[in-house]
């Protein structure tokens, strides 16, 4: 997809006829009977909106930590940062030429004796007296006496000469000490993403380490005994672990640190080990996957019920309608769903504005564009529905597809897919033409940390 279609308001159209069903699934299974919960509690439904509401008033900013300059980039500053000296230092020159008294050069031509020279780094000790120059080179500091620079363009050499060909105002091609920063000025406040443009204003007041929010620690945890990891061939009945790394990829993606936890296996006295495990490795949050809907062996939602505090445990959303959150001694939980889709959906939607408040950012908002479809979608089961789209560029604007098989566990919907479109509970159907928000994926966060792997 190319740039143009990161702006807000851009129309998108979709190919194909042949209307898209959004059937309710299981996901929308109902009541029941599980370990620290109400025998058949009918479960809370919450909006997203809600969800991410009570999520956001869980965590809070961690605490500052001093880092190398270079891994304070795209990083929220955490200290005021003041000028140790005026910058530049000394009045100089703004570009190579003759170090002249403004007087001299009123009016041109006018023949001028070149009494020395000076190049950046140096200070010269000849005082420029009228009727004189001094050579000079870029960003050295003008000789006393000189105020103005004229360009070796402007003139033409004769031995120990010059002839000044234009007239120049005084302090022409001439920077003033300070110009830029005042020594004792703020030149940074608490709060401030640091771009490469403030890394060079820190390395400019001579600061090699800065005070920054601390990355969040994320430990992930998959549940299941149908779940083994990557490198092992999975027997009968068996998956590879996915989530894990998907997860870890978006955590490290938005600027947190990920602790793989590796797979707990359908014992809640497993789960709980792995929960006491994150606990132990001073995560900041804990994300698990699978676990968290209503069969039997979903047990993340009996241990937060147990061990801690259970918020909320369903949404109304698609994918992810079965998504736990509550906090394990102060520290907060999210159960993701066992499907692959819905765990990314539901990371991108929840897990990246927590970790993003955690780092100090008060913007967590995801670029989007406004899609039109001509594809029809039916509604039926009233829920928030996020179907995966490309996307590409035609003379008409922008063509948005489907990427095929919109079920949870397609994880190939979401590799082929550009972005997210957004279809709202209230809409019964959608005709072909209807406008749509859709959330980007193929750009980066807003966030882009130096990369990290993985701690284990």
């Amino acid at each position: 997809m190319s740039d143009e279609a990161r702006a807000a308001g851009v129309h998108v159209r979709a190919e194909g006829a042949k209307p898209y069903g959004l059937e309710s699934g299981p996901e929308g299974a109902a009541p029941f009977q599980h370990g620290g919960l109400a025998p058949c509690e009918r479960r809370p439904v919450l909006s997203v909106e809600e969800a991410l509401e009570r999520i956001l008033a869980t965590v809070c900013v961690l605490e500052a930590e001093r880092v190398p300059l270079l891994e304070a980039t795209d990083r929220v500053l955490a200290e005021e940062v003041t000028a140790d000296r005026d910058i530049p230092p000394l009045t100089n020159a703004a570009m190579d030429g003759y170090a002249v008294r403004g007087t001299d050069v009123a009016k041109s031509p006018v023949r001028l004796r070149v009494v020395g020279g000076v190049a950046a780094g140096h200070v010269s000790r000849v005082r420029v007296e009228p009727g004189q120059a001094v050579r000079i080179m870029t960003g050295a500091p003008l000789p006393a006496g000189a105020d103005t620079v004229v360009r070796f363009e402007d003139t033409r050499q004769d031995g120990d000469w010059i002839e000044v060909l234009k007239a120049y105002t005084s302090g022409k091609n001439v920077r003033q000490a300070g110009e830029d920063v005042r020594a004792g000025q703020v030149v940074l406040q608490p709060g401030k993403i640091l771009r490469p443009q403030e890394i060079g204003m820190l390395a400019a007041v001579g600061h090699l380490e800065v005070a920054v929010v601390r990355r969040p620690r994320v430990a992930i945890l998959a549940t299941g005994d149908e779940v083994v990891p990557p490198d092992r061939t999975p027997g009968p009945g068996q998956i590879r672990d996915a989530n894990s790394y998907t997860v870890a990829a978006q955590v490290q993606w938005y600027g947190g640190v990920p602790l793989l936890l590796g797979v707990a296996r359908d014992r809640e006295d497993l789960v709980r080990r792995g929960v006491r495990e994150a606990l132990a490795r001073r995560a900041d949050l804990i994300i698990t996957s699978g676990g968290v809907s209503v069969g039997d062996f979903d047990l993340v939602k009996q241990v937060l019920a147990a061990e801690g505090e259970m918020h909320f445990w369903s949404l109304n959303m698609k994918p992810g309608r079965p998504l736990a959150f509550g906090v394990i001694d102060g520290v907060p939980l999210l159960g993701l769903p066992g499907n692959p889709v819905a765990a990314m959906v539901s990371t991108e939607l929840f897990a990246r504005p927590a970790l993003l408040k955690m780092q100090g950012f008060t913007d967590w908002s995801r670029p989007t564009v406004h899609a039109r479809l001509s594809r029809p979608i039916q509604r039926k089961d009233g829920r928030r529905h996020y179907l995966r789209v490309r996307l590409r560029e035609t003379d008409e604007g922008y063509e948005a597809t489907l990427t095929g098989d919109q079920g949870s566990g397609i994880l190939n919907s979401l590799v082929q897919a550009d972005g997210l479109a957004v279809i709202p509970e209230e809409a019964e159907h959608l005709p072909a033409g209807a406008e749509v928000e859709v959330m980007l994926l193929n750009l980066p966060p807003r966030r882009c940390p130096r990369r990290r792997g993985p701690h284990r």
